[in-house]
This record gives structure tokens, sequence and C-alpha cells, in this order.
């Protein structure tokens, strides 16, 4: 039974001095000049941000939620991108949007499918410890690879292992199975690495708890057949360097077409765009209800209370991404595919990605750096998006705090493009601490989101409260851009931007 949680919006007052932090006449990224921009550049409604938190609802949001787990529960529990449950997630997306007045787009692309039959590791002649192929691991041949353990350099002193030839330089890697442990690298590198010193597989230990789930990219790119390990798991079988061990991962892969659904307003400067993003498919183990139909169906009711014309200054587009979970492939596709024209008009990315985790987190992407963790900053203009999401989440209640632009999802085509980006996240398998459950509430040592990638991905999964602020937060960004784009927290105008 779900309980419906009374919806806790920005209050007026305070939510007056968010916006009054990013109106325009600051010291932030000046509008375009009268000679630079359009003769008759629209003027948006000043008062639209306010407007859009007080009308969005988490529960105009959750009844998209309840679709989307019909969807699934009718196409065989998923809404994986290529399968009917996805092709049905379109059609209802772009039906609610067409329905609204928005001329709505439904690009194909093509991508690469994969699935695993077998997936086992024995060590020593006994079942070792569970492994789970990464997407795009070329298949073992029939039997599997039976090969010694080779451990790859492990330890504080070197946070990117097996990202380098060099690595490898006095080790008998040669026909091995590589043991390395997730680093600063992609695992694509790491298995193409290997493969160039001659190994036989890759076994990528995680450096965190929970699942390791990841991509080497493409078939294309797959070289060698590449599984993952739980933290502890990994940690237990390096002192095993030099053992046999047999690592069956029978995979399969096809390459199939999906689509995005892309949606703008027909008001507001088509060069000066105001972009809101969110995946739309699922893994194929659940319906991904909050991974990422949290995202998705926030946008969607934000999109349909903005409606088709609004008081706007900038156009906002609205992108709904498919074949995230297999790589970020839609958004990449996307990005790639615009004329460099094009991509100067994006003015900015808002990514939703994990709205309404059962145990959540309050993250904004960290635009700035500040936090000096992982990535370095954003493009230009990043830090203000961080600025505005902070101040409209701390509007709501709650203090957020930032979270790395990690590469996990679709801002990377935009920031690899030079588009100034933000977004909003409420944590996936990552322990919650102590620190953060006294910050926030919730369970600390569980995950943020415990269903993270598994079938109890649910309506039953879905925290209200957090979907109910992240919507409002989501809202004030998109609001307060799609009519300004100066003040102290703004972007570069498109005469001042320098996309790639």
């Amino acid at each position: 039974m779900i309980v419906i949680t009374a919806r806790r919006g920005i209050p007026a007052l305070v939510l007056g001095a968010v916006l009054a932090a990013t109106a325009c006449g600051g010291a932030g990224a000046p509008a375009p000049t009268a000679s630079s921009a359009p003769a008759a550049a629209p003027t948006g409604d000043p008062g639209l941000a306010r407007r859009l938190a007080e009308q969005v609802t988490g529960d105009g949001a959750f009844v998209h939620l309840q679709e989307l787990q019909r969807i699934a529960d009718a196409h065989g529990g998923n809404r994986a991108s290529g399968s009917p449950g996805y092709d049905a997630s379109v059609e209802y997306v772009a039906g609610a949007l067409r329905a609204a007045g928005f001329t709505v787009e439904t690009p194909s692309f093509p991508f690469d499918t994969f699935a695993a039959d077998a997936q086992t590791l024995a060590v020593g002649g006994a079942p070792g410890p569970a492994v789970t192929a990464l997407t795009y691991s070329p298949t073992t041949p029939p039997g599997g690879v039976s090969a010694p353990l080779v451990a790859a350099p492990d330890g504080p002193a070197d946070p990117s292992p097996g990202c380098d030839a060099t690595d490898y330089a006095n080790l008998p890697v040669r026909g091995a199975i590589v043991l390395v442990r997730r680093g600063t690298c992609t695992f694509t590198q790491k298995q193409q690495v290997a493969a160039d010193a001659g190994a036989a597989a890759v076994l990528v230990g995680n450096n965190v708890p929970g699942p390791l789930g990841g991509t080497l990219g493409s078939v294309a790119e797959g070289r060698l057949p590449t599984g993952g390990l739980l933290q502890p798991d990994f940690d237990a079988l390096l002192p095993r360097a030099g053992t046999p061990a047999t690592l069956v991962l029978a995979t399969r892969s096809a390459t199939i077409t999906t689509r995005n659904v892309i949606a703008q307003t027909t008001t507001g400067r088509p060069d000066e765009v105001v972009m809101s993003g969110a995946h739309l498919d699922s893994v194929p183990q659940g319906p991904g209800i909050n991974d990422n139909g949290s995202g998705s169906a926030a946008q969607l009711e934000l999109a349909l209370r903005l409606g088709s014309a609004p008081p706007v200054t900038n156009a906002v587009r609205f992108a709904w991404w498919g074949a995230e979970e297999s790589g970020l492939i839609g958004s990449t596709t996307y990005v790639r595919g615009l004329t460099p024209e094009a991509r100067r008009d994006i003015a900015v990315l808002l990514n939703s990605d994990m709205l309404a985790s059962p145990n959540p987190a309050y993250l904004v992407y960290d635009g700035d750096d500040s936090d000096r963790v992982g990535a370095p900053p954003g493009p230009r203009g990043s830090d203000g998006i961080e600025r505005t999401l902070r101040a409209a989440l701390e509007a709501t209640g709650v203090p957020p705090q930032g979270t790395d632009f990690d590469g996990r999802s679709d801002y990377g085509a935009f920031i690899e493009a030079g588009i100034p980006a933000g977004g909003l996240f409420t944590g996936a398998e990552e322990i919650k601490t102590p620190e953060d459950a006294a910050r926030w509430g919730g369970q600390a040592g569980a995950p943020f989101d415990r269903c993270y990638h598994q079938a109890c991905d649910t309506v039953a999964n879905i925290d209200r409260p957090a979907l109910d602020r992240m919507l409002d937060a989501l809202a004030v960004g998109v609001g307060t851009y799609a009519v300004d784009l100066g003040g102290p927290n703004g972007v570069p105008s498109r005469e001042q931007r320098q996309t790639r």
C-alpha cells in the first residue's frame, strides 16, 4: 500500500527570495545586447518560476509513474530501450505532450542490445563469488576462460589501477584473468589496456559498497570478456592471485533501433534554449520507476503545467532519452548529431535522474567543483545553475549537498560539448552515512535506493516527499532560466558561449 504524503511546496515568501537572487541585473552573464539580440526578442513573465513551483505537484507526477508501472507490468516487467515496454512509454509521453499542444518528435537511432545467459566464476576448482557481465562484454568460449588470476596494482597509492600499460609491465598478464579495481578511467579503457597486455579476461572490483554495473561502451569497443565483482568479493580474491580460475560469461549482443522524445515550446528565443532532460528507459531487470521513471514523470508534469506556448524569453526544450542504461546513447547521439550552431543554441541543460529514492539524499550536481571530488567544474555557467537549484531545494526545507559530475547520467555529452549543465539526484546504490541521516533523515548504513537496477524498483519504491521537493526545484530552475539567463546565477549568452 502506498502512503500518500501531503505535498510540501515552496513557501511563497521563501521562493520570492530564491527568485530575487536569480533576477536580472546582477553580476552574472549579461543579456544579449541590442545589436546581437533579435529585433523583437520576447520578454518572459518574471513570476513564471514561482507560479510553476506552485502548480506542479508530486501527485501529478505520481499519476505518470503509475502509468509507467502499468506499461511495465503489461510488457514483461520492464521498459528497457528496444523493448515493447519502452515503445509504449514513448507513446505515452509523446501522446500526453501532443494533447497539450506540443509539436513532438521521436527521432530514432541505432544502439547495441546486450544480454547475459550465464555468469559464473570458479576459483581453485570451487564455486567463486557472483560475477556480473559488464554491458557489451564479449562472450567467453564454450566452457569459459580457464587461466590464473593476476592482480593489477591496488591500493590508495594508485587511484587509477589498470588504466595504463605500465600497470602490467612486470606482471604475468598474457593469457591470464586480470583482477583490477574500479577507478578513475572507464571500464572500456581498463579492458582495452588489459587486452593490449595479452590478458584473456578482466574482473573489475567495485571500490564502493553495492553492485557494480557498467558498460564497455559498444559492441565494437568490447575486446575481452569483462565482469564486475562486489567490493568484498574482490577484496577476498586479491590474496588468491596465481590461483587457477574459470570464468563463464555467455553473452549476446545485437544492434537495433530505439527513440528519444523531443518537444519544444512555440514561444521564446529558439537560439537561447533552456533544455530539460531525463532518461525514459529502464534496465531489463525491472520497471525502473525511480530509475528513471521519477525524472521522466517529474519532467512530464512540469511540461504539461508549463504548456506549449508559455510567457518565456527563451524557448524550453524537453527531452526524454532512450538507451541511457546502455551507455548514455540517446543523449550522446542527440548532442553529437547537432550542428555547431545548434549546439550553441542550447544555453542550459538541466538533468533529472532518480528524483525519488526511498532513502533519499538531496543532491545537486557540483557545477563549480567546490567539493573537490572527481571531475573538474562544468562549463562556464554550471556554477550558477548549481546555486539556483541549491537555493530552490533549501526553500523546500532540505539542505542540499553537491554530487560529482561523474559521467553516470545524460549531462555527459552536454558537458563534453561545452554546454552549461546541472541537475538533481536523490542517490542510487551508495550507502547513506550517519551524517547523511542526520542531515536528511532516513536509514544510515542502507543504500539511498535499495532497489537500484532491480525488479523491486516499482511505485512502492518511490519517496513521495522527495519527488515533490525535487519537482519544485526543477520547476524553479526551468522557470528561472526560461525568463532570464542573466543575473548573479546566470549563464553565458549565445554570443558568449563557446561550445565544442
